[in-house]
This record gives C-alpha cells, sequence and structure tokens, in this order.
C-alpha cells in the first residue's frame, strides 16, 4: 500500500505544484480526463529503473516516470501511455522504454488504438546507450503499428530529441500553445552551431508545427481542451485495420434538402467561396472535425458522418490561393 502511494504521488507534491504552476496537469490527471471515468487499468505501476551508475541507484521512483495502461474512451478500448514529467523530467530509460513497448505490443494484439501523452526532456543520459536502446525499441513498434491501429500522441511539455521521434512516426499528433514543444535539440545547441538566436516556441513551439513544418495537425491552448478534443477524434477513427469504421446512431436524414446549396457556388468562376461550409451543409449534424486547420489552407481536410458513419474529406479551399494545389497542400492531401 505505501509503494502504490508513492507510484500514485510521481516525483513528490513541490514537483507536482511546480507542473500546475505552469498550467500543466500531471500524467494521472491526464489520463483521468482523457478515459471515461474509473475504466484506467494500470500495468507495471512499481516498476523501477534498474541503472546504478552516477548514484541513480538511490533515486528510485515507482514507475520510472511514465504511467501506462488501458482503458476505454466512450466505451471503446484503448492503451495509452503517459509520461511523468515529475519524475527525473519524464525522460526514457530502458525500463521505461519496456513500459511502453508493452503496452504497445498489447494494442497490435487486441487491435485497439495507442494513445501517448508525451511530456519528457528525452532519453535519460545517466544510462547512455541502454536509453537510447530503449527508444529503438519504441520506433520499431512505432514502425510495425504503423496501418495497424491508429497512433495518437499529444505533446504536453518540451519535448526533444527522441521524445519527439517516436511521435513523429505516428498518425496524429497534437500540441498545446505556450507550454509544449518539438525539437531535434534545443535552441542553445542552435546558436553553439549556428550562432542564430532562437527561441523555443521559434523553433519547435505549436504555432510552428501547426502553420509551418506541419508536423503537429491539431493545436489547443490548454491541456483539457486538448484531451477533449482527441477523445472526439478518437469517434471517427476504428480501433483497427480490421474493424469497421464507427457507426453513430444518426437523427440527421439522408433525404434532408438545403436550399443555399444551390446558390453557394457563385456564377462567377473568378469569386471565392468557403468550402468548409460546402462541407457543414452536406455532413450530418453539420459537424466537420477539420485537421491541419493552419497548414495549407489551399485545401481542407478532415472528418465528418454521413448517415452515422465516419468519412474523410477532402476539399479544395478557394478562399486560399484559389484552392490551387502546391506542394504542402498535396502532403497535406496525401
Amino acid at each position: 500500500a505505501e509503494a502504490r502511494e508513492q507510484a500514485l504521488a510521481g516525483g513528490g507534491q513541490a514537483r507536482v505544484d511546480k507542473q500546475h504552476s505552469k498550467g500543466k496537469l500531471t500524467a494521472r490527471e491526464r489520463l483521468s480526463l482523457l478515459l471515461d471515468e474509473g475504466t484506467f487499468r494500470e500495468t507495471d505501476m512499481l516498476k523501477m529503473h534498474r541503472c546504478t551508475d552516477f548514484g541513480m541507484a538511490s533515486q528510485q521512483h515507482y514507475g520510472d516516470g511514465v504511467v501506462t495502461g488501458h482503458g476505454y474512451i466512450n466505451g471503446r478500448p484503448v492503451y495509452v501511455f503517459s509520461q511523468d514529467f515529475t519524475v527525473f523530467g519524464g525522460s526514457l530509460s530502458e525500463t521505461h522504454a519496456e513500459k511502453i513497448c508493452k503496452i504497445m505490443d498489447m494494442a497490435v494484439r487486441t487491435g485497439a488504438p495507442v494513445i501517448g501523452l508525451n511530456d519528457s526532456g528525452g532519453a535519460r543520459i545517466q544510462e547512455g546507450v541502454d536509453s537510447l536502446g530503449g527508444y529503438a525499441e519504441v520506433f520499431q513498434r512505432n514502425v510495425d503499428a504503423s496501418g495497424v491501429v491508429p497512433q495518437l500522441s499529444l505533446i504536453m511539455g518540451p519535448c526533444a530529441g527522441g521524445a519527439v521521434y517516436s511521435p513523429a512516426l505516428t498518425d496524429f499528433i497534437t500540441m498545446v500553445r505556450d507550454s509544449s514543444y518539438m525539437f531535434v535539440t534545443g535552441p542553445e545547441v542552435v546558436q553553439t552551431v549556428t550562432n542564430e538566436k532562437v527561441t523555443q516556441e521559434e523553433l519547435g513551439g505549436a504555432k510552428t508545427h501547426s502553420s509551418k513544418s506541419g508536423v503537429a495537425h491539431l493545436a489547443f491552448d490548454n491541456d483539457i481542451e486538448a484531451l477533449r478534443m482527441t477523445r472526439e477524434l478518437f469517434d471517427y477513427l476504428p480501433l483497427s485495420n480490421t474493424a469497421s469504421v464507427p457507426t453513430r446512431e444518426c437523427h440527421d436524414p439522408s433525404d434532408r434538402a438545403d436550399p443555399a446549396l444551390d446558390s453557394i457556388v457563385p456564377a462567377d468562376p473568378n469569386t471565392p467561396y468557403d468550402m468548409k461550409t460546402v462541407v457543414r451543409k452536406i455532413v450530418d449534424q453539420q459537424d466537420f472535425f477539420e485537421i491541419m486547420p493552419d497548414y495549407a489552407k489551399n485545401i481542407i481536410i478532415g472528418f465528418a458522418r454521413l448517415e452515422g458513419r465516419t468519412v474523410g474529406i477532402v476539399g479544395n479551399q478557394p478562399l486560399d490561393k484559389a484552392g490551387c494545389l502546391d506542394i504542402d497542400a498535396s502532403v497535406k492531401a496525401g
């Protein structure tokens, strides 16, 4: 019981308070918001690292900086891991990686999606090559799971190095504005090598990745909104490549007429109109979940429902560059 209490405490109250002071939730708080109430079943709660170098033998925390397990979102199964920044800055050790790999293996075996809540400083330097080997195992599972089960990543803190290679291999990446960052290496290293001063936000913030690089598919203002919208996105996705798309009860009649569609496309081909309006007029409940809304705005992509079944939407956007395709738009639509 005492060990369990220590595991639930993470890195201690002082570090939890520091996390809260930055407007961020803890690893367990995030999972409680993401999953249906009372459905989370944790795995390897008492696992600890095996490193004895650099005084690490005396620095032990149950769970080793990541909370893993499975639960349900709106009654559908999902496997999750949530990195705990209060324990060694969420850095990845050999055992930390083993916990993530275990639930990814379980997800592929049972045919259920994986959601990773990433808040990590990267490899745990005290473990050296063992930590890097752990990343290799995670990357391999990202590749093996690709096209088999949906993989969703939420970037919820400053993630650098290996901590962003894995999310980059997943299907959907969500970031939190002003508190999450993705970069191969930090601003200090960039300045040392190139003599160029750059901020964390300019180098790898949510705005950069959702509007310039296209690495992030969605960006939200805080942890709570990001988790709520991830639950909504999850509802559109099949559980695996052998499962059918989810169907929701539909109260929008299929023979519904919308007179606005007769006049929404202007007679003058040089007059732009909003393709999102057209989409919303057609789909169930006018509900369109847009993906990458701030990147390559000359094309729109996202999910919607027709007669309760999930459909993917791709459409040229006449409001931006007359809807012409360019490289970014082609990559986005693909």
